[in-house]
């Protein structure tokens, strides 16, 4: 079922040496992911994270400010209203941008590279080198509008976005005072930097791809623990039961939840609302003959999962799961191939969607399709293809091209008659973190092609 990379478990395993032993055994316990391997304790994910935050800001974010024509970028923001980009751009451990925090970044070209500044009362840790020396609000923005004139960019971008939630994180009234502060002449420069927003946001490093199967493993592994009879007791665990019992390991595992976990149940001869992604009673008691669906994501390295499984309460007598339910399953990975099988650089989300739509409809696969980014944020920016409550096209987010080295939560259903249960439609509902790079989709830390079993 799991699919780790064992090397790069041991890796990040082995980054917690230098800790004391007393410490790291307290810390170690109930770490571990059985089949997947160890989480690291808080302090030594720090180190992990700052750097790749400082091979991103030496290495990427150059490039992608040249990609979308900005000189300088400007991202602001006050303690408490953090920019959700700026949260993504300083190093750890940090928790909110400490009264107002400017940062500045200014391309001076390929030769000289990017010069990174911080306009702030508090450092934040070499990756910026301090340009005020602290003093009152006015005093503050004094010193950032000299900082602009002094190099006199072109273009110089701000997080306002009319579509981009993520490229937006400019308050108004902060956006106020900095044109206050810049005055007309380098006012007339300011352009929104919601694609350099975007771009930051989607892209992974190759490290990141490879911390990120990491932490996908992590949260199929807790999956795993609960569709099995460690977590469920049929006739006896409510649905409610095991989505607390995912919240909880997460919170052992010090792995944090972006989203409260969900769990629910499908049963032969009775109702639901197969056009929905999600249904069943939370306070249903789980059964045996019942198909369960879970739908859980974590972030862990600054890195979101999205993940969605099945499994299967076996019946007194039975030894596998029925054949139909299998074939209900292998139709969803068929599913999967039809879609990511349209993934292309440079086709749009909505491309995509039309493509893959097509493809099922040969393939007379009932579907539903809502793939989404995942990466810094669980629902993050990028190309949008398709929503669950609309397989229509969407304009601007569903324009958004696919470019490489990104990532994707491969997201939808299939509904399959099933022969056991009178040919009662059962819905497949699945959703595993992936990557697109070099023309191919590749699953982070594999998907699921056999049931979850409960015995």
């Amino acid at each position: 079922m799991l699919h780790p990379s064992l090397g790069i478990c041991l890796a990040l395993t082995a980054l917690a040496v230098s800790a004391p032993l007393a410490s790291r055994a307290e810390e170690a316990q109930g770490r571990d992911v059985v089949g997947v391997g160890a989480v690291l304790p808080h302090r030594q994910r720090a180190a992990v994270v700052n750097e790749i935050l400082e091979e991103r800001l030496a290495r990427l974010l150059p490039d992608l400010m040249r990609e979308t024509d900005i000189d300088m970028w400007l991202v602001i923001n006050r303690e408490y209203a953090e920019d959700p980009v700026y949260l993504t751009l300083v190093p750890e451990p940090v928790f909110s941008a400490r009264r107002t925090t400017m940062l500045v970044f200014f391309d001076r070209g390929e030769q000289a590279g990017l010069e990174r500044l911080t306009v702030s009362r508090y450092p934040l840790q070499g990756l910026y080198e301090p340009a005020w020396k602290g003093g009152s609000r006015e005093d503050q923005w004094t010193r950032l509008a000299e900082i602009v004139r002094e190099r006199n960019p072109e273009r110089i971008g701000v997080n306002v976005s009319r579509d981009w939630a993520f490229g937006d994180g400019l308050s108004a009234g902060l956006r106020q005072q900095l044109g206050e502060a810049l005055g007309p002449e380098l006012e007339e420069r300011v352009v929104s930097a919601e694609e350099l927003c975007v771009r930051w946001l989607e892209t992974r490093t190759p490290r990141e791809l490879e911390i990120y199967a990491h932490a996908v493993a992590l949260a199929r592994g807790v999956i795993a623990e609960a569709f099995s009879s460690r977590a469920i007791t049929p006739g006896a665990t409510t649905a409610d039961d095991v989505r607390w019992y995912v919240r909880e390991r997460f919170e052992e595992l010090g792995l944090d939840p972006w989203f409260h976990p969900d769990v629910n149940v499908q049963r032969q001869g009775v109702d639901h609302e197969p056009d929905q992604p999600f249904f069943g009673d939370g306070d249903a008691v789980i059964r045996r003959g019942d198909v369960l669906h879970t739908d859980v994501g974590i972030c862990y390295l600054r890195l979101c999962t999205d993940t969605q499984e099945m499994g299967y309460v076996l019946r007194v007598g039975e030894e596998d799961v029925p054949a139909g339910l299998r074939e209900a399953l292998a139709v969803g990975n068929r599913w999967q191939d039809l879609l990511t099988g349209n993934f292309a650089a440079g086709r749009s989300g909505n491309e995509i969607l039309a493509a893959a739509h097509a493809a099922t409809d040969v393939a007379e696969i009932t579907d539903r399709i809502y793939t989404h980014p995942i990466g810094h944020f669980g629902h993050a920016p990028g190309p949008t293809i398709g929503m669950w409550d609309d397989q229509g096209l969407h304009p601007v987010h569903g324009d958004w091209t696919l470019r490489p080295r990104t990532c994707y939560a491969i997201e939808g259903n299939v509904k399959v008659p099933v022969p056991e249960w009178g040919g009662q439609l059962v819905q497949i509902k699945l959703e595993q973190s992936a990557a697109f790079d070099a023309g191919d989709v590749r699953y982070l830390a594999g998907r699921q092609t056999t049931w979850h079993v409960v015995r």
